[in-house]
């Protein structure tokens, strides 16, 4: 399976919230997870059964999201994706109870694949966007 093939069917499958845990055969046993947002970097390491839960937290949170891939570019072993990700607050998310309104992520992730897995990536989220759209649909 090629790097393009990895990252599409992990975004399928395991992103989407489709079958969460496809991540088993997607990701390694030990993904580095880079975590940047303007004021720091954190890493976190990731398994595919934590990852899959991750998931499942979110569909608790936005219910049965969709997700559309805006940019896909693979170079070598990695692989660059933009998307958005649409969803209705359901569920209690930072210190916001549901509103059952809509909420809009955009982000951004490179991947890199070894060995036909996941491995690495690196991820970049709108959380302020995220937090405006929170506390403007409170009111």
């Amino acid at each position: 399976m090629s790097v393009e093939e990895v990252v599409r069917i992990f975004f399928e499958k395991v992103r989407s919230g489709k079958e969460p845990d496809a991540a088993h055969q997607l990701m390694a046993e030990r993904v580095l997870a880079h975590q940047i947002t303007s004021e720091n970097e954190v890493t976190v390491e990731r398994s595919p059964a934590n990852y899959a839960d991750h998931i499942r937290d979110m569909i608790e949170i936005y219910g049965a999201f969709s997700l559309t891939i805006k940019e896909f570019l693979v170079q070598d072993d990695r692989v660059y994706v933009r998307w958005k990700q649409s969803g209705i607050h359901i569920g209690k998310v930072d210190g916001y109870t549901p509103t059952n309104k809509p909420v809009v992520e955009i982000a951004s992730a490179v991947y890199r694949v070894e060995n036909e897995k996941i491995v690495e990536y690196w991820i970049q989220i709108d959380r302020e966007g995220i937090r405006i759209q929170l506390e403007r649909n409170k009111e």
